[in-house]
């Protein structure tokens, strides 16, 4: 008698998958950007809360769908954004964001991720988002490699 088994993956292949972007979802409030997946559930939020005292900035929150702070964002004068996980704080940098080249037509990021670069004097780009805000698309690449396409 054989014995047949399911096939085995390995357990680091990425599975791709849909979100979706809403601002007028059901679940959300206003204000607030949600992402869904194909079943029409909010996986994630985006919560954007401005400051009313001059000393500090905005920030933006990316929230799970519970509504926990999974990475804040805070805005720099410089153009750039510093990303810290959870509510913020300045002890849990994961990555900075500079804007590289703004068009018309085509807006280039590098982002920095911190852990990528400790130890090193000079930061190096670890990732780049190429986009387009008109035709609501952009490409994500590592080196010479698409990561993702939105």
């Amino acid at each position: 008698m054989a014995t047949t088994s399911a096939p085995v993956y390995p357990a680091n292949t990425p599975i791709p998958f849909d979100l979706f972007v809403s601002k007028k979802h059901r679940a959300l409030p206003r204000g607030v950007l949600g992402f869904a997946d194909s079943s029409g559930n909010i996986v994630f939020k985006v919560n954007r809360q401005d400051s009313k005292s001059s000393f500090s900035h905005a920030k933006a929150s990316l929230l799970d769908s519970a509504g926990n702070p999974l990475i804040s964002l805070y805005p720099h004068n410089d153009g750039s954004w510093q990303g810290f996980k959870g509510d913020g704080g300045d002890k849990d940098l994961i990555f900075k964001v500079q804007r590289v080249l703004t068009k018309f037509t085509r807006t280039e990021l590098e982002v920095f991720l911190v852990s990528e670069n400790q130890g090193q004097g000079e930061l190096t780009c670890d990732l780049k988002v190429i986009g387009c805000h008109f035709q609501r698309s952009c490409t994500i690449y590592k080196g010479d490699s698409i990561v993702a396409q939105l």
